[in-house]
């Protein structure tokens, strides 16, 4: 098991996805279950704000059913850091992260909380980071390139706000776990964060060995 977490448009999805093509392993980017949540809050006519009406979209959300394209606007994203929030839904959700987290032979999963709640006891971590103004510039990239007009300076309150409430908020807070090694890719490119996040990983996966 392999937990990789860290802030919005940090790199961590790319690091995650990476480790897993590269050690043949099931990957989860647990973000797209609170982005589907939101979503499904918004399409039901409820207030990603409202625990209620976000719980109920939680606990009805099937893996199967998220729509990978539908979920990567910046509403989404918005949407997806205020449910996220709410004890009830992170609950709903938790139970469905640990089946696919425990699978025979292992799995990697990206997000907020996944070396500190979801897995606490994964062999591997990583907390993937990099500047606020790196992660804005990446996003807005993404953004532009999906037809959206947003300009660089909301991009960039959009992560400050997300930052402040992922860590800020009483369910499941983003912190990095104490034994996750620290990845800063503000100066890498993606082979280079690749290569770090191997190297990591295979560190990790060695004194693990070692150990038992």
């Amino acid at each position: 098991m392999i937990a990789v977490d860290g802030p919005a448009a940090s790199g961590k999805g790319t690091v995650a996805g990476g480790l897993a093509a590269h050690l043949r392993l099931p990957y989860l980017d647990t973000g797209t279950l609170y982005r589907a949540t939101g979503v499904a809050t918004l399409a039901a006519g409820g207030a990603p704000e409202d625990p209620r009406a976000a719980e109920a979209a939680a606990r009805a959300l099937r893996l199967e059913a998220i729509d990978p394209e539908g979920i990567r606007t910046a509403g989404a994203g918005e949407a997806a850091s205020q449910v996220a929030a709410h004890p009830g839904v992170r609950a709903a959700l938790i139970a469905l992260q640990r089946d696919f987290a425990e699978q025979p032979g292992g799995a990697v999963l990206d997000g907020r909380d996944i070396g500190t709640v979801i897995a606490p006891n994964a062999p591997a971590k990583l907390f993937v980071t990099a500047t606020p103004e790196v992660r804005a510039a990446r996003r807005w990239k993404q953004l532009l390139g999906q037809g959206e007009t947003l300009d660089f300076d909301t991009v960039l309150a959009d992560i400050l706000r997300r930052d402040a409430r992922d860590t800020a908020r009483d369910a499941a807070p983003m912190v990095r776990a104490d034994d996750a090694v620290l990845l800063d890719t503000s100066e890498m490119s993606i082979s280079e964060a690749a290569d770090a996040a191997r190297r990591i990983v295979e560190a990790a996966r060695a004194r693990w060995e070692a150990s038992r």
